[in-house]
């Protein structure tokens, strides 16, 4: 299986027709960004301007299909004048027996990773959460010492009384 991360590159000129920060902006763009996915073979998630491309590779078959889906959607970039941000772009591969295919975005070779923050959760390659114990316990023991250490600080100086 391979999963498939890129972000709209949007122009400047996308943000004149909605102040940032409202509630109108995202609802519209959902709306422009619609149909994206409805001429496609291999499944598609959005979640705002994120968009994950996915789909079982078990054969070279099955990586051309990929392939022409990837196509199809800088195809339909270029027709709505959205380009995408090929550098933001990147390929998961899944399974221990992946063939590891290689896959492109227009001229840019798409770059493959073994872990991915999605939505504030680290994903791997292997599907494990033991990285994303690691993280969230890192994160905790700096709270916690920075917690100890400023409630520490008042009673550890020495007070004088006459």
């Amino acid at each position: 299986m391979c999963v498939y991360w890129w972000s709209l590159f949007f122009m400047e000129s996308c943000y004149e027709w909605c102040t940032q920060g409202s509630v109108l902006g995202p609802v519209l763009f959902l709306i422009f960004i619609n149909d994206i996915d409805s001429s496609l073979l291999c499944s598609i998630l959005k979640f705002a301007d994120d968009t994950k491309l996915f789909g079982t590779v078990n054969n070279v078959v099955d990586k051309i299909m990929l392939q022409k889906d990837l196509n199809q959607l800088m195809d339909w970039s270029e027709q709505w004048q959205m380009p995408f941000n090929a550098s933001k772009c990147k390929i998961m591969h899944l399974g221990r027996q992946n063939n590891q295919y290689e896959y492109f975005m227009g001229n840019y070779k798409l770059e493959p990773v073994t872990e991915e923050r999605d939505l504030g959760i680290l994903i791997t390659d292997n599907l494990k959460l033991s990285k994303q114990c690691q993280l969230a316990y890192s994160k905790a023991s700096k709270a916690l010492g920075l917690t100890k250490q400023a409630l520490a600080e008042p009673f550890l100086t020495e007070t004088k009384t006459f």
